[in-house]
């Protein structure tokens, strides 16, 4: 009989150790084509459709030969009678803008309270001219309010608005990159005590980062990857990466008695099989986003599958061979008092003895403990922040935005009801104006009507802050009420609400309406690959009920703190009351996928001890002792990674790292150093019957399952 073939992941590293130049050059060469490709290959990228009702408006506009026009608006005094007239006449001599609307001849200029005044106007050109445009308005405004310092002109709109969104991001991405690097080689000097040992995770998972970006650049001409996605690609990229090389590397360095080569070689015979099962399984559950459909949540799935499949690609291949040619030279550089720590957790190792002596004690705590946190979340209200409620107002444009907001409601996020002729032509007719008068009537603030080439939008401020519940409720009765009462009852006329604030509200109901499907294909998956893996019942069902009291807790400290404001002037942000729509699946597919790497990698190195022949308490406790401390440091670097969101200025991002830091924080610690031993010393020996034991060790037999 012939002898069985080694795994694959064995048989790609024992390639790499045999053509170790191949595989380095070969990975550089794959790297620098990704980034040939980014950058030389010609495309368009692709635009994100809204979802929804909004998504229809906003595709009916796309048809359009013609743009919808930007408006902006300037905030000032109403008594400021001349700063107003200066304001006028400076910015009709721009040539920049039109239809300017202002207090003087326009009583709706002014707000409720009588003490404010607004000036409006549109940007006139097409292109690029509209930039330039912008630019001479923004000097016109400035201009004036240098000429009256006394007096305070603000300015913000549509595009000065996004302007300042988009800068922001920029800003926020480059923090970003400068803080995640330092933090990361730190806590590996810390656990390797040495430069070479450091550099070698931390170049692996640039490298990685690095020919991900090459190939979205690629993959955006058809696929919409935006600001957001390349920064939590960023991110993910570098702590999936170096958590990867961690376990491989702190692997070889345990069975370097053996030899360079033969210590590689186990490593990938062990930690090597976990980080490409593992890395298979956070490819597969981050594929659960898709169940969304939405464009933007299609584009994070391509480029996190992107950067955690050639993670796991590196680990088996480049990384063995780099270290196969350092040998004993990895150790070079070395720091004294760094690194010296043994292989087998002294701390964790106690921790489990006690936990597993007395399980059902430590069981219930751990998961007391988790459900308590868990509570806060069943109050949680999904709502997007708006420009205003995302980024501080030390930002002027932000700053302004929110006086205009507060002194005139909804004027700077307007539902944008787009009209259109079901027929074909032009949709500007007498009976539609008509219906358009009885819709503006109706609505409590005055709207403004623009052509748009032979569609018709309809400007209305909906009121409140523009994403919270005063603008859901404007926003439901203008759809389900006025507009089937006035335009809908125009024969061959099309309507829809776009805007701001519609794509929020629609996109947040589109990912609760798919998140079902999305957290049953998670389960459903997890416990399949867990089955096939471990070949154990019990297992996947004892790993999805961790991670599900992992990701509840999550939601709860999440909602403690961004929705009702806990630790708010220590994180720096306010509070607006709800948490973001698209977070929580989420943060429920990543953690998932990510908290599945420890689980697998403890779990690895606790069948080893029992295939050993050892007893089943004492494989629980030797098999954390001797895993926890690696997993406790892969923890501890995506942690401090993901932490970097927190000083970021987009609230958003506060909240995708503070959520996934301490997840990830809790599950390596609460969850995996008490709560899953616990679990296992109370499954007993159902866990580790003798036959499916030793069948783990060899497959071409048959499993029974616990």
């Amino acid at each position: 009989m012939l002898p069985a073939k080694p795994p694959v992941v064995e048989r790609v590293t024992n390639w790499s150790l045999r053509h170790r130049a191949a595989a380095i050059f070969g990975w550089l060469a794959l790297v620098a084509l990704a980034w040939v490709a980014g950058t030389f290959v010609p495309g368009t990228d692709a635009r994100s459709s809204p979802a929804g009702d909004a998504g229809t408006g906003q595709a009916v506009l796309d048809h359009q030969k013609t743009r919808e026009p930007f408006w902006e608006h300037v905030l000032v005094p109403r008594d400021a009678t001349v700063v107003v007239t200066d304001l006028v006449t400076t910015l009709t001599t721009s040539g920049a803008v039109a239809d300017i609307r202002s207090p003087l001849d326009d009583p709706a200029q002014v707000s409720a309270d009588g003490r404010s005044g607004l000036v409006t106007f549109r940007l006139t050109g097409t292109g690029e001219e509209i930039r330039a445009h912008l630019a001479k308005a923004t000097t016109a405004v400035e201009t004036v309010a240098a000429r009256h310092p006394d007096v305070r002109v603000a300015q913000a709109g549509d595009l000065s608005v996004a302007g300042a969104v988009d800068r922001s991001i920029k800003e926020d991405i480059k923090r970003s990159e400068t803080r995640s690097l330092p933090i990361t080689v730190l806590i590996l000097l810390v656990v390797f005590g040495s430069l070479v040992a450091a550099a070698v995770p931390v170049l692996l998972a640039g490298t990685t980062v690095v020919a991900t970006f090459g190939f979205l650049s690629v993959v955006d001409n058809w696929v919409p990857v935006n600001s957001a996605t390349s920064a939590m690609t960023l991110l993910i990229g570098m702590a999936v990466g170096v958590d990867y090389s961690l376990f491989f590397l702190r692997r070889a360095r345990e069975e370097r008695a053996h030899g360079v080569d033969a210590a590689i070689r186990i490593a990938a015979r062990t930690s090597g099989h976990v980080i490409a099962v593992s890395g298979l399984t956070v490819v597969l559950c981050v594929t659960g986003l898709l169940f969304t459909g939405l464009d933007n949540l299609r584009g994070l799935t391509v480029s996190t599958v992107l950067v955690v499949g050639l993670a796991v690609l590196a680990a088996v291949t480049v990384l063995p061979a780099t270290l196969s040619l350092l040998g004993h030279r990895l150790d070079r550089g070395r720091i004294p008092w760094l690194g010296r720590r043994p292989a087998r957790s002294r701390f964790w190792a106690a921790v489990a003895d006690v936990v597993t002596r007395r399980p059902a004690l430590w069981s219930g705590l751990a998961a007391a403990l988790l459900i308590l946190l868990t509570l806060p979340a069943l109050g949680i209200r999904l709502q997007d922040p708006a420009p205003t409620e995302s980024l501080p107002r030390s930002i002027p444009v932000i700053d302004a935005a929110a006086r205009v907001q507060e002194a005139f409601p909804g004027v700077t996020m307007p539902a944008h009801v787009v009209l259109w002729n079901t027929r074909g032509g032009p949709v500007d007719t007498p009976a539609v104006r008509r219906a358009i008068g009885e819709l503006t009537a109706a609505v409590p603030r005055p709207a403004v009507v623009v052509p748009v080439d032979q569609a018709l939008v309809v400007r209305i401020p909906l009121g409140g802050t523009g994403n919270d519940e005063a603008a859901s409720r404007t926003l439901t009765t203008l759809r389900e009420t006025l507009l089937p009462q006035t335009v809908g009852r125009v024969d061959g006329v099309g309507y829809a609400v776009a805007g701001r604030t519609a794509e929020a509200h629609d996109f947040t109901a589109q990912v609760l309406a798919r998140t079902p499907y999305v957290f049953g294909f998670i389960l459903l998956l997890a416990f399949v690959l867990l089955l096939l893996v471990f070949r154990s019942v019990v297992v996947p069902a004892v790993s999805i009920v961790l991670n599900l009291l992992s990701a509840g807790a999550a939601y709860g400290v999440l909602t403690l703190v961004f929705q009702d404001g806990f630790l708010a002037p220590l994180l720096g942000f306010t509070p607006y009351g709800g948490v973001l729509g698209w977070l929580p699946v989420f943060l429920f597919v990543l953690l998932f996928g990510l908290s599945t790497d420890y689980h697998v990698f403890i779990l690895s190195r606790i069948r080893e001890r029992r295939l050993a022949g050892g007893p089943a308490r004492e494989a629980i406790v030797e098999g954390t002792a001797h895993s926890s401390g690696v997993v406790t440091s892969a923890a501890l670097i995506m942690t401090g990674v993901f932490s970097i969101f927190l000083s970021l200025a987009a609230i958003e991002y506060k909240m995708l790292g503070l959520g996934m830091a301490f997840a990830i924080l809790l599950d390596a610690t609460v969850v995996r150093g008490v709560l899953l031993p616990a679990a296992l010393a109370l499954c007993g020996d159902r866990l580790w019957r003798r036959d499916a034991v030793a069948g783990l060790n060899d497959p071409s037999r048959r499993f029974h399952l616990s």
